[in-house]
């Protein structure tokens, strides 16, 4: 088969219409991968389509009395709750912040949903909410609504946290996948994979230590650097699925090529040495305190040099660049001179880690 047929070949099946083939919800729905677009589009967009949806960004573009704000909502149920470098309470906090960051806004109010299981430790859930009111007073946001639900023993596992966020957009900006051209640069703000990682080894379910901690930490101020210093087509934090899947939703949004060149990615050894025991990619492991930018290419020096002046963007690098062909794909320039596509997630290699 020629590559024009292979390429032909996987056109005609993203043209299709999503469709969950699973009479049941799997761990993989929940990935950030294949599985878990198929399931947003398919279901969730078909129930509620409407224009601000649809463009699937990590919020929403809300046009209010002549200003624009941005809403957002997640959900976390990590495992372990406690781990190095953080726990769900501060992740929480920081996933919506983030989550606000990356579409331009300056975070502004959160409101945090608790479901506790019964015979939760109080003592735990102090611990938790201490750290949310930690991380927002870090960022710079407040906590001023809620809601908190219990469930049976066993029927829940310890404590989930459902946090949303308003933010305000002041720049006269618009940011997203579709605004990406040939030609733009492709940048990480820093080393990639240590929170899933992280997740991973506190579990104890493998034999293996590793001086690693959590990425975890609120995007907003670096964001903003960057924002304010070179023309940025769009930004993602690289939560689920990791920077694979934020590439390939940007490649076909946008109809353009992404190539990454490998070695440009950074990888601490540590991540690095745990994902091969572990039999993971790197580009796939979610991050917690990290982003994927596009800018203008002629920017990219500025934009790096912008962004490692901040202490959580001194690992910024430039890993790739946007090309017009094959329209749609990521692809993979190798340490070893090869090239190959980089796909979305498929499956659940690392469940339940945000």
């Amino acid at each position: 088969m020629t590559e024009e047929q292979v390429l032909e070949r996987i056109e005609r099946a993203r043209r299709r219409k999503p469709k969950v083939k699973e009479e049941r919800i799997t761990l993989a729905h929940g990935a950030g991968g294949k599985a878990t677009r198929t399931l947003i589009e398919a279901v969730f967009v078909e129930a509620f389509r409407n224009p601000v949806l649809e463009p699937l960004a990590d919020g929403a573009v809300l046009d209010v009395d002549g200003g624009r704000l941005v809403f957002t909502t997640d959900s976390f149920v990590v495992s372990p709750l406690f781990f190095p470098g953080g726990d769900i309470g501060d992740l929480a906090v920081n996933g919506t912040v983030n989550d606000l960051a990356v579409c331009g806004a300056r975070p502004l109010y959160l409101s945090a949903g608790f479901i506790l299981e019964e015979g939760f430790p109080v003592a735990d859930l102090r611990r938790i909410t201490g750290s949310m009111a930690a991380a927002a007073a870090r960022a710079g946001v407040q906590v001023v609504t809620g809601d908190t639900k219990v469930v049976q023993r066993g029927r829940g596992d310890g404590c989930y946290v459902t946090t949303s966020g308003v933010g305000v957009l002041e720049r006269d900006i618009t940011l997203g996948d579709s605004m990406v051209r040939p030609g733009d640069a492709v940048i990480v703000s820093g080393p990639i994979g240590e929170h899933g990682v992280t997740i991973m080894i506190a579990r104890g379910e493998l034999d293996i230590e590793a001086d690693l901690a959590s990425d975890t930490a609120p995007v907003h101020e670096l964001v903003a650097a960057l924002l304010d210093a070179v023309p940025v087509r769009m930004v993602r934090d690289a939560t689920r699925g990791g920077v694979a899947t934020v590439l390939n939703e940007v490649a076909q949004a946008a109809k353009v090529a992404v190539v990454v060149d490998e070695p440009a990615v950074p990888v601490r050894p540590v991540v690095n040495g745990a994902c091969e025991l572990l039999g993971l990619d790197p580009l796939y492991v979610a991050c917690e305190g990290r982003f994927v930018a596009v800018v203008d290419g002629d920017h990219a020096d500025a934009a790096v040099a912008t962004m490692r002046r901040h202490p959580l963007g001194e690992g910024a690098a430039v890993v790739g660049v946007v090309e017009a062909d094959p329209p749609g794909l990521v692809l993979l320039r190798t340490a070893f001179g090869g090239t190959r596509i980089v796909d979305l997630l498929v499956g659940d290699p690392l469940p339940r880690i945000c």
